[in-house]
């Protein structure tokens, strides 16, 4: 199936996700500085230079907000699924996508991703965050479906949900592994998804490379 085309958005759209964009990334910004307690709906407005009138057309509370940048991220992994080459396999697609959204600014940065990782453990953020992760697997699912010609729903919600697994497995690896980087462990976990997980299930000779295996964790954002 030919890639999906991809609409234009009008300047008004375009200008609604920038502001959009802001807004959660000042909302995260404000929180890790002052804690989110100290955090007003006003101030994150008065951040990007509006009112909080149109906060609120965006977001409904600043927990939302400060959790949206889970669901902008994968803005773009949308995109560059629908835009991959025809022909090309369903997981080389999805994992070009995925690998692409996380290399976009190199390897993360550890202490942000602790600060982060303790932000997120918070009871006032822990619902909201949780519910940026399911927006994040249905788009994702919704857009394997366009990508393949809208076979069973139901694949397409399990493929989605395999990867965002995968995402997390490979950040909790990450933190907890001295020297380890984020980027080629979850290249080897999409590519395991993608062939079956042999290494797990004797598909391949031989016992995996301790050294390589990821621990278990929590998931991380």
């Amino acid at each position: 199936m030919p890639p999906e085309e991809l609409p234009k958005l009008t300047l008004r759209e375009r200008k609604k996700r920038e502001a959009r964009r802001a807004l959660a990334q000042a909302a995260l910004r404000l929180t890790l500085e002052r804690g989110l307690e100290n955090v007003r709906v006003e101030d994150i407005a008065t951040e990007v230079g509006v009112s909080p009138r149109t906060f609120n057309n965006y977001f409904s509370s600043k927990e939302q907000a400060v959790c949206a940048v889970v669901v902008d991220r994968h803005e773009g992994m949308r995109e560059a699924l629908l835009a991959r080459p025809a022909g090309e396999p369903l997981w080389d697609s999805v994992k070009h996508a995925v690998l692409e959204q996380y290399s976009r600014d190199g390897e993360p940065d550890r202490a942000y991703v602790a600060r982060i990782r303790e932000l997120m453990g918070q009871l006032a953020l822990r619902g909201e965050f949780l519910r940026a992760h399911a927006t994040v697997e249905q788009v994702l699912a919704e857009t394997i479906a366009k990508r393949v010609g809208g076979v069973d729903h139901l694949l397409c919600r399990l493929m989605a949900s395999s990867v965002e697994s995968a995402v997390r497995v490979a950040f909790v690896n990450w933190f907890t592994s001295e020297g380890e980087l984020l980027l080629p462990t979850l290249e080897r976990l999409l590519d395991e998804l993608a062939a079956g997980m042999p290494t797990l299930t004797g598909g391949t000779e031989g016992k995996p490379d301790p050294n390589t295996t990821t621990p278990l964790g929590e998931p991380l954002c």
